[in-house]
C-alpha cells in the first residue's frame, strides 16, 4: 500500500491492483485514517500480524526496534524537539493505527538506532558537557533503516560478510545522509542531532558555520521560528537555485543556468568530501554505495561524487553508471572498472522492507518466555596475544610461553612472561602476554591506557587489527615495533552452541547486558556475541568497564535484558 501526492491530492495505490482511491482530505490525520480504513476493508477477514512504524528520532532511548507502549510513545513525543517535522506525524499514524487495529501489536522502528554504534569521539560535539547532557545535545544520525539494509545488500552482491567490510553509504535523496559503517557498525555519519546537519539536501542546508546563524540572528532579527524555516525549508538545492529536485536543477545546469549548476557543483562536491573523510577514518573503504533517489537514478550525480577517487582505490566505468537501471530482481549494480580495488555500487534502498522485517522480528519474540541463567562476568587487565615470531624478537631464538595459571576459556593460560608497552607519551611495563602464541600480535588496552600512552586505539573484535595503531614492545632479549595491533576490545560474551540456543541468540549477535549488583548498577550495551564448541560462557569486559559498574575480578554476573517487561532479548543482527 502507498500513498502518493500528500497533501495536495492524496491518491492510495496498492501494489496488486491498478485501482487508484482518492481520499478527500488535506488533513494528515485524516489523510492516515481513510487510508487505513481502506486497507482495513480491503483485508476482510485476514489477520495482521503487526504494525511497523518508521519513527525518524528514538534520541538516547531507544538503540532497536520496541513494542509500543504508553511509555514510548511519551518518548516519542517527548524527542518533538528533536525532530519537529517528523516525530509528531509519525505519532500520529501510530496513534490512528493503534485505534482502528486495537489488537494488532505496533512497532516502532527508529532511524537513530542503527547509529547507536556511534564511539563518543564521533557523537560528541564540543560544547560545555553539562550543557551537552541536559539537552541531549549530540550526533545521532539517520535515515539508518536505508544505511543498514544497502549495506548488507552491498555484502551479498560481493559474496562477503558484512562484518568483514569497511563501506561507505551514501543515502542521497531530498535528505542527504552518509555513513562509515565498519564491520558491520555505524561509526561516524553526517547527520548529527537532528537530520539539519551534513550534506547539501533539498531544502536543508546541512553544514553550516554557527557564526553564520549568529549573524543572521544579529542582521536579519531572526528569531527561532524564522530560522527554522529559513535552515530546514529555504535553504540547501532550493536556496542556491531555487528548485529543491535535482532533476531540475541538472535539466536547468544543462542549458545553461548558472545557479543550477552551482548547485550541483556544491552538492556533488559535499559528498566527495564526506566519502574522502569517512575513507580515512576507516583506514580505507572496500565499497561505496549510492542509493536513495538522487544515488539510485542519476548518473550525473554519481559521476561528479566519484571524480577524483582514484587515490582511494575507487575507479569509475562511466559507461556502467550510464546504464545503471535497478529494479527489484537487480537492486545491486556495479559501476567501477574492473581493476578497481574500491567498487562503486549503486543499491536499490528498502526501507520499508527493512522496517517490516525489524518489526516482524519483535513480533515474532514477544511472546516467548525463557527463563535464562545469568552470565559470568570477567572483568580483563591489559595483555597481549604473540605471535611465536614476536616471542623469539622479545625472548630469544626458540622460547616458548610457560603457563602461569589456566584461564577460563579452554585452552587458554596467563602466561608468566610480560612485557613493555612503549607508546608516544608513556609507557606500561608488565603487561601479561596470554598464551598459547597466536597467527596475530595483538595489545588489548582500556581506555585509560590509551590515553596514558598517547596511542589513539579503536574498538575492535578480537582478530580485528587492520588498519589499527602499533607501537613499540620490550622484552628482556630485545624489542619490536609493531605496525598495527592495538585496540580496545570490544566487550563479548563467549558461548557455546547450546548457550547461544537457550539464550535466543546467534554469533555475532549484538546485545544488551544489566548488572543489578552492588550500588552502581548499569546496562552495558553494544556486547558482542560469540558463538563456539570452544568457548565456555562468560562475558569479557575490561577494567574501566568493570571499574564503572564497581565489579570484582571474580563473581559477577549479568542478564540480557528484555524489553516490554517480556523476555524478548534485545539484540540487534548485524
Amino acid at each position: 500500500m502507498k500513498v502518493e501526492r500528500i497533501p495536495d491530492a492524496p491518491e492510495l495505490k496498492f501494489s496488486d491492483e491498478e485501482k487508484i482511491h482518492k481520499i478527500d482530505s488535506k488533513e494528515f490525520a485524516a489523510i492516515l485514517s481513510g487510508a487505513l480504513l481502506v486497507l482495513k476493508r480491503k483485508l476482510g477477514d485476514i489477520e495482521i500480524a503487526g504494525f511497523g512504524h518508521r519513527v525518524v528520532h528514538g534520541g538516547v532511548f531507544f538503540s532497536e526496534a520496541v513494542l509500543i507502549d504508553e511509555e514510548v510513545r511519551e518518548k516519542i513525543k517527548e524527542l518533538k524537539r528533536l525532530a519537529p517535522l517528523h516525530n509528531p506525524v509519525n505519532l500520529l499514524g501510530i496513534e490512528i493505527a493503534a485505534e482502528l487495529f486495537e489488537s494488532v501489536p505496533q512497532v516502532a522502528v527508529f532511524d537513530t538506532a542503527f547509529h547507536q554504534t556511534l564511539p563518543k569521539r564521533a557523537r560528541t560535539y564540543a560544547i560545555p558537557q553539562k550543557l551537552a547532557e541536559k539537552h541531549s545535545i549530540r550526533r545521532f544520525g539517520f535515515h539508518g533503516t536505508s544505511h543498514s539494509y544497502v549495506c548488507q545488500k552491498a555484502a551479498e552482491y560481493l559474496q562477503a560478510d558484512l562484518r568483514e567490510l569497511r563501506m561507505i553509504s551514501c543515502h542521497l535523496g531530498n535528505g542527504c545522509s552518509v555513513a562509515a559503517v565498519e564491520y558491520g557498525r555505524s561509526i561516524e555519519t553526517s547527520m548529527g542531532m537532528t537530520p539539519l546537519e551534513g550534506l547539501v539536501m533539498g531544502t536543508r542546508s546541512g553544514d553550516l558555520d554557527p557564526g553564520a546563524i549568529i549573524a543572521l540572528m544579529q542582521e536579519e532579527g531572526l528569531e527561532a521560528d524564522a530560522l527554522d524555516q529559513l535552515l530546514n525549508r529555504d535553504s540547501g538545492l532550493q536556496g542556491i537555485a531555487g528548485l529543491s529536485d535535482m532533476r531540475d536543477i541538472i535539466a536547468r545546469s544543462t542549458e545553461g543556468d548558472d545557479e543550477a549548476r552551482l548547485a550541483l557543483q556544491v552538492f556533488t562536491h559535499r559528498v566527495r568530501k564526506y566519502i574522502g573523510s569517512y575513507a580515512a577514518v576507516m583506514g580505507g573503504v572496500d565499497a561505496i554505495i549510492f542509493t536513495g533517489g538522487i544515488g539510485e537514478n542519476s548518473p550525473v550525480v554519481r559521476h561528479r561524487a566519484s571524480q577524483r577517487l582514484d587515490f582511494l582505490g575507487a575507479v569509475i566505468n562511466e559507461d556502467k553508471n550510464h546504464d545503471v537501471q535497478l529494479s527489484n530482481d537487480q537492486p545491486v549494480v556495479d559501476f567501477s572498472m574492473n581493476h578497481s580495488r574500491v567498487k562503486l555500487l549503486s543499491v536499490k534502498t528498502d526501507e520499508q522492507m527493512e522496517i517490516a522485517m525489524q518489526s516482524a522480528r519483535v513480533v515474532e519474540e514477544k511472546d516467548k518466555v525463557n527463563c535464562v541463567p545469568q552470565i559470568p562476568i570477567a572483568v580483563s587487565a591489559r595483555h597481549m596475544h604473540i605471535t611465536q615470531e614476536t616471542l623469539e624478537e622479545l625472548f630469544g631464538e626458540g622460547y616458548q610461553l610457560t603457563e602461569r595459571n589456566p584461564l577460563s576459556q579452554p585452552g587458554q593460560f596467563a602466561a608468566n612472561e610480560t612485557v613493555t608497552v612503549v607508546g608516544p607519551k608513556n609507557q606500561i611495563e608488565r603487561v601479561r602476554i596470554l598464551g598459547p602464541c597466536r597467527s596475530k600480535n595483538q595489545i588489548e588496552i582500556s581506555r585509560t591506557d590509551e590515553f596514558f600512552l598517547g596511542i589513539d586505539a579503536p574498538v575492535r573484535e578480537s582478530g580485528k587489527t587492520e588498519n589499527t595503531p602499533g607501537c613499540k614492545v620490550v622484552g628482556p632479549n630485545g624489542s619490536t615495533v609493531l605496525k598495527e595491533g592495538v585496540i580496545c576490545a570490544w566487550r563479548h560474551i563467549h558461548m557455546t552452541p547450546e548457550d547461544a540456543s537457550i539464550f535466543g541468540v546467534k554469533d555475532r549477535d549484538v546485545v544488551e547486558v544489566e548488572v543489578s549488583q552492588g550500588d552502581r548498577a548499569l546496562t552495558f550495551g553494544n556486547v558482542l556475541i560469540r558463538v563456539s564448541p570452544k568457548y565456555k560462557l562468560e562475558m569479557h569486559i575490561d577494567t574501566d568497564e568493570g571499574n564503572a559498574a564497581e565489579l570484582s575480578r571474580g563473581g559477577a554476573a549479568g542478564a540480557l535484558i528484555s524489553t516490554e517487561g517480556q523476555a524478548q532479548l534485545r539484540k540487534r543482527r548485524l
